[in-house]
């Protein structure tokens, strides 16, 4: 098995950076108002919330890696595809659950849910395409 660490960081750092667009700049108020937070409050733990998450989307890459080599996908649209693939199977159907028990509103699934299938289809591409 060939997993590579650097462009599984790369793909982490896509993810990341694309939750802070996500959520700090495309959806920041409908989020925020969705979630409880007031609109320019800064969150106490930020730094630590941001850390976490940067760790959360390594493991999220090393895994989609090993998901990528054992399909043996090698082109950026065989990596999307097991992205959404995985997404489906393994994120949608237990965040979907997480806000019906949570009684969250549908539009707040709708940002998270699309946050996290953009980023593991992009990062499955990445992953893919240059492993």
């Amino acid at each position: 098995m060939h997993i590579s660490y650097v462009w599984i960081v790369v793909a982490a750092l896509v993810q990341w950076f694309l939750g802070m667009l996500w959520y700090g700049v495309i959806f920041k108020k409908s989020w925020r108002k969705l979630v409880g937070l007031p609109e320019n409050e800064k969150p106490k733990n930020a730094i630590f919330a941001l850390a976490v998450s940067l760790v959360a989307c390594l493991l999220l890459s090393f895994v989609l890696a090993h998901v990528v080599e054992m399909a043996g996908a090698s082109l950026f649209t065989k990596g999307f595809m097991l992205g959404v693939v995985c997404w489906l199977g393994f994120m949608a159907p237990p965040l979907f659950a997480q806000h019906i028990f949570e009684g969250r509103r549908a539009n707040l699934f709708a940002i998270n849910a699309a946050y996290w299938l953009l980023a593991m289809a992009l990062g499955g591409a990445i992953l893919a395409a240059f492993h």
